[in-house]
């Protein structure tokens, strides 16, 4: 994309009054560093993504209040993270996290363990042990 061609649509960069760096290519055909303001497609794809995030934090928040799941899914939602990424966090297998969704599994765990998770999701342990499922 040439340095003039750069799209400059209306994003959520406007509200903060920001500018995205993308790479185009000036007149010689060299590539440049450019400034776009948005958009309009991936500012779709984005919004879309963001909410699918929220729908499936929401979705394991009554999975949990259901006694369904433990908070561990509902704060790895919330955080957009998966199993493989939380379980780097924690430093254990993948598959010990997907057990510990299991709320009878969840309240065995040791505080150790949980504090390993608070941290991971920068809540205190408290909450994680009560399942206080504020999004703050």
């Amino acid at each position: 994309m040439k340095a003039n061609e750069v799209p400059q649509d209306k994003s959520s960069l406007d509200s903060i009054n920001q500018k995205e760096l993308c790479y185009a290519t000036d007149e010689s055909g060299n590539y440049i560093t450019t400034k776009s303001s948005g958009w309009t497609p991936k500012t779709i794809a984005l919004n879309n993504a963001i909410e699918d995030i929220k729908e499936r934090a929401e979705e394991a928040k009554q999975r949990v209040l259901n006694n369904e799941t433990s908070p561990i899914e509902y704060y790895m939602e919330l955080n957009r993270m998966d199993v493989t990424i939380l379980a780097g966090y924690v430093g254990i297998w993948p598959f010990r996290v997907k057990r510990h969704f299991n709320p009878k599994r969840f309240k065995k765990l040791s505080d150790k363990l949980l504090q390993k998770y608070a941290d991971a999701f920068n809540i205190s342990l408290k909450q994680l042990k009560q399942g206080d499922l504020n999004e703050d």
